[in-house]
């Protein structure tokens, strides 16, 4: 299929685009807000399981706050977006852009005293409503905010280079490597804006927030696509 047949949040510029924006939130949430990481909450369940399986019942507790957050930005991208279309006329995925825009805008105004548990919470959500809206670029499944996936779809990419001639899977293989070197290119200039800029450094990924953001407008002022669902929802 072309690649204009597909909506705007379908498009692969796009996901090059949000995942080189998560791998930036992860730089961010672990140089200055904690040692974590907040853009998949695989790591926030193994440490709530120690931290119960060492009798710090409490501290282990803590962990239903980002784990609930996240959950929280999933139920909510789940839930709005045939209301937000009908009411707004513009698509879900349009005011999600919106909203991260404006969480990381407040973000970047947070003192370096302030609890990290902020910054933490408010990643974690958008991180899920992202990871739960954006879900195939041109037809492939992809994850716009941890590499794992990518890393692992690589490597079958890789089997099936070495298995034989058939060429089929080389278009897929080489859009998880561009993922995987998007997302680490958007953690290595998070990190070096980190150390510039503390806590305001994450103003930066505003700029390609707006640029997805008036492509997505754009779009939208053609009510026909307002009706079209995305491939895998």
């Amino acid at each position: 299929m072309k690649s204009e047949e597909y909506l705007m949040c379908e498009k692969n510029w796009v996901f090059y685009t949000l995942i080189l924006i998560s791998g930036y939130y992860g730089a961010f949430t672990y140089v200055l807000r904690g040692n974590v990481f907040c853009n998949a909450q695989t790591g926030n369940v193994v440490l709530m399981g120690m931290a119960l399986g060492s009798g710090n019942i409490r501290h282990g507790l803590y962990y239903l706050i980002p784990i609930g957050a996240y959950m929280l930005g999933s139920l909510v991208s789940e839930l709005l977006p045939n209301p937000i279309k009908h009411t707004l006329s513009i698509r879900w995925d349009t005011l999600l852009l919106f909203i991260e825009m404006l969480v990381v805008l407040g973000l970047g105004f947070i003192p370096e005293s302030a609890p990290v548990q902020i910054s933490q919470v408010a990643i974690n959500c958008i991180a899920s409503m992202q990871y739960n809206t954006f879900r195939q670029a041109q037809g492939t499944p992809m994850a716009t905010t941890f590499a794992t996936n990518h890393i692992r779809q690589i490597g079958i990419g890789l089997a099936k280079e070495i298995k034989g001639k058939d060429t089929s899977h080389r278009e897929k293989l080489f859009k998880h490597i561009r993922m995987l070197v998007c997302f680490l290119s958007g953690a290595t200039i998070g990190t070096v804006f980190c150390h510039l800029y503390l806590g305001k450094a994450i103003w930066i990924t505003l700029i390609p927030l707006a640029i997805l953001l008036s492509q997505f407008i754009k779009e939208d002022h053609n009510l026909d696509s307002l009706e079209q669902i995305p491939h895998g929802h």
